[in-house]
This record gives C-alpha cells, sequence and structure tokens, in this order.
C-alpha cells in the first residue's frame, strides 16, 4: 500500500550484485516509516531469486528481542547457523559430512553461559538439537571471546560456506531489524558480529534502523564526545566502517499519505482479495505516472467514494501533523474504527467522518481540543462551535476582542490552527460532538466541571441534569425551595446552556427548570430564557408533556418549538395537543 517495492527492488539489486559480494546495506528511517514493511518486501522478492536449483537463505534476526542472558554476539551466531544446518540432508553422505563440519564449528562458540541459565530459550531450539547442544558445552578459551578465536571461526565458516553439501546455497542474507531499540552492548555486540561474517564470500546483510539513534548508542558505549563542528563522528565512522552504503526510506508524499488512507479505508469495504489488490496496483500506476488519485476508477456502485472522499479531507492535516509517518498514520485509522465503535454503543450518532474530524483535533492539536472540552464544560459548546464556522467559512479574522458571544462570557480567540481545523468537513452538530467529547474526556481521565458554576452549586446541577431519576430525587423540594434567588439564577443559567449542547439531558434539566420556576415566581422570565435555550429540532414529545396543566405560562415557548412542515411527528403531535393546531395567518 506504500509503494515501497521500488525500495526493495533496489535493495535485492545489491544484494545480488556481485561487485558487491559480501555486502552489509543499510535501511535507514525514523520509527514508524516503514523499514519492517521493506524488509517483508526483500524477503518476498528473494524468494523469486530461487531458480536453477539455487538457494538464497534468508535469516530474519531482531536483536531487540534477544534474551539477554544469552548475549547478542552468540544470538545472531546461532540464528545464521540454524538456519545453514536446515540445508544439510542427513539422508547424503555429503551433506552428513557437512553437517559434522557445522557442529565442529558451532563448538567454536562459547555456549556454557547460554545452556546454563537458558537451556531451552529460542538459542538452543535453533541448533541441530538440544542434546548436540548440550555435548557442544565447552570452555575453549580460544573461543570468539579472543580475536584467535574470532579469526579461526571466520576461517572455518568461510570453509563451511564453500562445502559440497552447501552448493545449492548462493546466498545467505541476514534481514537484521529493531536494532535502534537496543541498549548499547547489544548494539554493539551486533555490529561486531556482521563484521566478523563480512569477509565471506556469499553473506549479505540488511541493517534496518534509524541510522542518528544507532550512531548515537554507539557513542554512548564508546564513551566518544559529541562532535558540533561538521566532522563525522568516531560512531558514525565506526558504523560506516560496517553498513557500507545505505538506501533510505522515503518520507510519504502528500499523494502517498492520501493514497495509503485511502487504501486502509477501501479494505474494509473491497469485497474480496483480488479487488483489493487491483486497488493497490492501480494506485500505484498513478504515482509513477505521477498522477492524480482523482484519476483512479472507482466501482460505479458507489461503495468506495465515501473512502475517498474521507481520504481527501484528513489528507491535508494528516500529512503535516503525522509527519506522514505511516504507523503513525495507520495507528490514527486503527484508534478511529475503536472509536467509532464505542460511540456508535454509546448511542453518539456520528458519522466516521465527524469521528475523524474530533480524532484529529484531539490527537494532533490538544491544546484545541482542551478549548472544546472548555466550552462543553461551560455550556458554550454549541454558539462557539458555530461562530468558528463562521469564522473559518468567512476568512475572517480570528480574534473578537472583547465580542460578547451571546452567553454572557466574552469569547476566546480561535487560533489559527483551530480555524484551519474547521474548514474540515463535515459541518459538527454540537450535540452529537458534544456526546463525543465528553466520552474522549473519560478517556483522558479529564472531569468536565463547569468552571464559572459556584462550587456549592455543582452537586446540585449535576443532579439536577442527571438520567438517573434516583439521583435527581436526592435534591429535595426544601433544598431547592432554600436556594437564595442569585443561585437559582445561575442554575437556570447553567440548565439552560445544558440544554443547548447536551439535548440528551433535556427531559431531566426542563422538568427542573419548571421546578425552580414553580418555586422561585421571581424568576419566571430566567426559566422561559433558559428554556429557549433547547432548539426546537432537538424537543423530544416527553419534554412537551412536562407542560401539561402550566402550558398558559410557557406559550410562547412552546409556539417557539413548532417546527414547520413536521406535523406528523410526536413532538408535532404533542404541542398540537397542548396548544391547539396552528393557526394559518
Amino acid at each position: 500500500m506504500l509503494s515501497f517495492d521500488a525500495i526493495a527492488d533496489t535493495v535485492v539489486d545489491a544484494l545480488f550484485d556481485g561487485e558487491l559480494d559480501p555486502v552489509a546495506l543499510g535501511l535507514e528511517g525514523a520509527w514508524g516509516s516503514g523499514k519492517t514493511t521493506v524488509l517483508h518486501l526483500i524477503e518476498n522478492r528473494i524468494a523469486t531469486e530461487n531458480v536453477d536449483g539455487q538457494v538464497v537463505v534468508v535469516v530474519r534476526s531482531n536483536p531487540w528481542q534477544y534474551d539477554p542472558a544469552v548475549g547478542a554476539k552468540e544470538s545472531l551466531i546461532a540464528e545464521i547457523l540454524g538456519a545453514l544446518s536446515a540445508e544439510f540432508d542427513a539422508s547424503d553422505p555429503v551433506g552428513s559430512a557437512g553437517l559434522t563440519a557445522l557442529k565442529a564449528l558451532v563448538k567454536r562458540v562459547n555456549w556454557s553461559k547460554a545452556v546454563k541459565t537458558a537451556a531451552r530459550t529460542a538459542l538452543t531450539l535453533q541448533l541441530p538439537s538440544l542434546d548436540d547442544v548440550f555435548d557442544l558445552v565447552s570452555d575453549d578459551p580460544e573461543s570468539l571471546d579472543s580475536p584467535k578465536g574470532m579469526a579461526s571461526f571466520k576461517e572455518e565458516f568461510q570453509k563451511l560456506l564453500a562445502d559440497p553439501a552447501l552448493a545449492h546455497v548462493s546466498r545467505v542474507v541476514v534481514l537484521v531489524d529493531d536494532l535502534d531499540r537496543c541498549l548499547p552492548p547489544t548494539v554493539v555486540e551486533t555490529l561486531e558480529t556482521i563484521r566478523l561474517f563480512l569477509s565471506v564470500p556469499g553473506m549479505c546483510f540488511v541493517v534496518a534502523a534509524d541510522e542518528a539513534r544507532v550512531a548515537e548508542t554507539i557513542r554512548m558505549h564508546l564513551g566518544t564526545p559529541l562532535v558540533g563542528d561538521g566532522r563525522e563522528s568516531v560512531a558514525s565512522l565506526y558504523l560506516h566502517k560496517i553498513v557500507q552504503t545505505t538506501v533510505p526510506v522515503p518520507a510519504l508524499s502528500a499523494f502517498d499519505t492520501r493514497a495509503y488512507l485511502f487504501l486502509l479505508l477501501a479494505k474494509q469495504e473491497c469485497g474480496s482479495d483480488d479487488a483489493f489488490a487491483e486497488l493497490v496496483r492501480a494506485c500505484g500506476e498513478l504515482r509513477v505516472a505521477a498522477g492524480s488519485l482523482d484519476d483512479l476508477e472507482l466501482p460505479a456502485d458507489g461503495s468506495l467514494r465515501s473512502a475517498m472522499q474521507s481520504a481527501a479531507r484528513l489528507t491535508p492535516i494528516l500529512y503535516e501533523k503525522l509527519q506522514a509517518n505511516p504507523r503513525r498514520i495507520k495507528r490514527f485509522m486503527n484508534d478511529l474504527n475503536v472509536r467509532q465503535s464505542i460511540a456508535d454503543r454509546r448511542g453518539i450518532a456520528l458519522s466516521p467522518d465527524a469521528v475523524a474530524k474530533l480524532m484529529v483535533l484531539e490527537r494532533t492539536l490538544p491544546t484545541d481540543f482542551d478549548t472544546l472540552l472548555g466550552w462543553l464544560s461551560a455550556g458554550v459548546l454549541r454558539p462557539r462551535l458555530e461562530r468558528l464556522s463562521e469564522v473559518a467559512e468567512s476568512g475572517a479574522a480570528a480574534d473578537r476582542g472583547d465580542a460578547d458571544d451571546g452567553e454572557g462570557v466574552d469569547e476566546e480567540s480561535f487560533s489559527a490552527t483551530m480555524i484551519r481545523w474547521a474548514k474540515l468537513p463535515p459541518a459538527l452538530d454540537a450535540a452529537a460532538a458534544g456526546g463525543y467529547l465528553t466520552l474522549a474526556a473519560a478517556f483522558h481521565g479529564r472531569l468536565l466541571v463547569d468552571e464559572g458554576l459556584p462550587e456549592q452549586l455543582r452537586d446540585i446541577a449535576a443532579a439536577l441534569a442527571s438520567r438517573s431519576q434516583i439521583e435527581r430525587e436526592a435534591v429535595s423540594q426544601d433544598e431547592l425551595q432554600a436556594l437564595p434567588l442569585g443561585d437559582v439564577s445561575v442554575l437556570l443559567d447553567h440548565l439552560g446552556r445544558r440544554l443547548q449542547d447536551e439535548p440528551g439531558v433535556q427531559f431531566a434539566a426542563v422538568n427542573a427548570i419548571i421546578t425552580l420556576a414553580r418555586l422561585h415566581p421571581a424568576v419566571q422570565q430566567e426559566a422561559l430564557v433558559a428554556l429557549a435555550r433547547l432548539r426546537a429540532t432537538d424537543v423530544n414529545a416527553s419534554t412537551v408533556m412536562l407542560f401539561r396543566s402550566i402550558e398558559a405560562q410557557y406559550v410562547d415557548v412552546l409556539e417557539g418549538w413548532r417546527v414547520v412542515g413536521a406535523d406528523d411527528t410526536d413532538t408535532s403531535k404533542a404541542l398540537t395537543s397542548l396548544l391547539g393546531p396552528v393557526v394559518a395567518s
């Protein structure tokens, strides 16, 4: 999907270049850039080279997973010798003789520490057999721990590769991954072992790592000073002595990012593996031809149109904020699927595009995301989002100074990043977005508290707007009756903002507003203002029926909740039952 086959093919061509035998190549890139993917592509490509009776032995090695009790040097040697052991035919005299030579070579390694501390680790299981390992345990001082031992091992290993029993083996390719994740001793021991094998024809190494991280690890191990005058450091010189040339894994372009996003989304929609493979091929052709993804022929049934639209919308900001890093992009899309699934099960009606838009803010612009949570806590999410959309669409200045947003709070400036984010489609419904933001806040362990609400009223406010009847009944009529009028006004304003942002709590909040107005007639007008904040399109029939027998006091609010052309809805019928039919003007 990343079209890294061109990189893999280039590496394989170098591995099979007779002028570079033996060879050690670096595959350089940051964490998550796709190095492991390229190694898999290299292995697949090498499999096609096993022709005319010749075999290329591929050894996958990951020093990050080595058992620290064994040692990196012994582990890598065991992996290589273990892979070669499978190429001997013990039933054939030539193969049997070759296997004897292999065992003699194994004996040159001091395995005693490994066997005594980890007799049944992957190391011992990779050798010809566990019994043989115990037979081969040796404390010979002329093991690989000495220069003489290393020279002898190298000489005998070269003879082993030239053994008639391995005449069918044209090359041994060792693919080393995650070296940049290892501790300094493991890095240096692994590189030293590679150097040990490098003078032997037929040996090839591909080391996938972030070169700067490896060089810094070597510097730490050698204790050499930092070099800041443009000269190559001792650590880099050491590394380049072993790795002859480096093939960089390029960062994704904007086209690559969009194609990758599209393919990740499309994979779920494709009816078959063949159909998906055809999409990948077509994207690769467009890349080579420097074409546009808009030129991609999509199925006539429109099944992939949504995936293409989502990819186009997400590409600009993810390309920049995730540094076009494949792993980070894929993680984002995996997390998006998880969030969408949880939101659906929580009854949060948001399209995948809307969830993706909110996740972009959450993951890439955390400061702006905190601002959004603050709006939700203060009950001004809807007007702020609407104003933000206006600013984004009109290109107006982000800073409105001390302009009042109609909620009694001076509006904060909108950051340039937030305005840019607001331009991403789709437009967000504040009610649905509020549900997602509440869920996201819970994931972050963030408490949504209206800082403008006095401490002594917070528990009462939470109970009054709760979906739980038991929690609502925990606040008694006497307690509400005893509230000072100032506190009642604050509660009404808070409940009105909750209605505006979270219509899902309307039954409880409207009931609380009616109750406060009944207990404190002096705040009747403030109660009407609070109720008017609930938009007509959000009103439920059950909420309307709370006004039975008191509709005359709230006729203006109820009339305001009538929606033109919605005569057949339950809400419209409930309003008609209280107010009578709409009188034509």
